[in-house]
C-alpha cells in the first residue's frame, strides 16, 4: 500500500524512540515504524559498535567491544543505483491498512539517507527542506528527547558492549538462552569513563544536530521527552496520536511489553561518571581518582 501521510520519528541512540516506536506501532493505525534507513551508505549495513568510536586512539576502549565477526553478516538491502525500489518496498513495510506510514530517523544516518534519496533522479535537484516531504507525503517529524544524557550515555556503552539494543520481553523463543547467557556474563561489562564521556558527546553533538535541522527547514516536530512518556505510557500514546490526527482503535489498551534495560549497572555507572566529571573540585572523587 502507498502512503498517504507519514511520519519519521527522529531520534538519537538509546533515547527512548524503541519504546515510543513500539507504542504507535501496537495501535495499529499508526503505521509500523522501524529503522527503514539505518543502513551505511558506503557498507548498506547499520553501524558496527566500534564505529562509534572513530578517530578514538584509547585501545582499552575496542578491547571491551570484543572481535568483530562479519562472517554471518547479511548483505546490503539495497543497491545505490536503484534506491528507489528500496524506498518503495520500505513504504510498503512501514504503512498501516489506513494509509499511515512510519519510520525512525537517527542522526547519525541522516547524511547517508539523503545522499541515498539524491541518487533518485526526481530528488536530486532538491534542497534539504524540500527533500523529505518529497519522498513522504503529508510528512510530520516527531522528535524524540531523553532529559537525562548521561543516562542515555551509560545505556549506549553498555548496548555496545552486549550488542542488546532493544528487550521485547523475552517473546522470541531464543530470548530466554540469550538472556541467561548475558546474565551470566554480566561481569565482563565494564566501566570506562572516556568511552561514555566519548558517547555523550556524540549524543549533544547529535541533539544540536537536530536543532539545527529543525531550525534550517523550519520545522516545529512533535516533542516527545522520553521520561514523560515512561511515567504515562497510555496517556503519552494517546497525546501522539491525537497530534498525529489519528483516532486510536477502539479497543485501544496499550501496555509496555518491553523491558525496562536500566538497572543497577547503569544506576552505579551514572553516578560513577557523574562524580568523575565532576571531579575534584567539588571533593567528590580523591585526586587521580578519574581511571579508565
Amino acid at each position: 500500500m502507498k502512503p498517504t501521510r507519514s511520519y519519521l520519528v527522529c531520534s538519537t541512540p538509546r533515547s527512548g524512540s524503541t519504546l515510543v516506536c513500539k507504542a504507535l506501532r501496537d495501535t495499529g493505525v499508526a503505521g509500523r515504524p522501524e529503522e527503514y534507513f539505518e543502513a551505511l551508505r558506503s557498507t548498506g549495513r547499520p553501524r558496527r559498535p566500534e564505529e562509534y568510536f572513530a578517530g578514538v586512539d584509547d585501545r582499552s576502549i575496542f578491547d571491551e567491544l570484543g572481535d568483530p565477526e562479519d562472517g554471518g553478516a547479511p548483505p546490503p538491502a539495497w543497491s545505490r543505483t536503484a534506491y528507489d525500489r528500496y524506498l518503495d518496498w520500505a513504504k510498503e513495510q512501514g504503512t498501516t491498512d489506513n494509509g499511515v506510514f512510519g519510520a525512525k530517523l537517527m542522526w547519525q544516518y541522516l547524511g547517508d539517507f539523503v545522499g541515498l534519496l539524491r541518487g533518485i533522479p526526481e530528488y536530486r535537484e532538491l534542497p534539504l527542506s524540500e527533500l523529505l516531504p518529497a519522498a513522504f507525503p503529508d510528512l510530520t517529524f516527531v522528535r524524540v528527547v531523553r532529559a537525562n544524557k548521561i543516562r542515555q550515555a551509560v545505556s549506549l556503552w553498555k548496548a555496545v558492549q552486549t550488542a542488546s539494543w532493544s528487550d521485547k520481553g523475552g517473546e522470541a523463543p531464543t530470548e530466554e538462552g540469550y538472556r541467561a547467557f548475558l546474565e551470566e556474563h554480566k561481569p565482563q561489562l565494564r566501566f570506562h569513563y572516556k568511552a561514555i564521556s566519548h558517547l555523550l558527546d556524540q549524543t549533544l553533538a547529535a541533539e544540536a544536530s537536530w536543532d539545527a535541522f529543525f531550525e534550517h527547514t523550519r520545522i516545529k516536530p512533535i516533542l516527545v521527552l522520553y521520561e514523560n512518556f515512561y511515567a504515562d505510557y497510555a496517556a503519552s500514546t494517546l497525546n501522539i496520536l491525537d497530534r498525529l490526527g489519528l483516532e486510536p482503535p477502539a479497543d485501544f489498551d496499550p501496555e509496555p511489553q518491553m523491558r525496562r534495560q536500566s538497572d543497577g549497572i547503569n544506576d552505579d555507572w551514572a553516578r560513577r561518571f557523574s562524580e568523575l566529571r565532576l571531579g575534584t573540585e567539588f571533593d567528590l572523587v580523591p585526586a587521580g581518582g578519574a581511571e579508565g
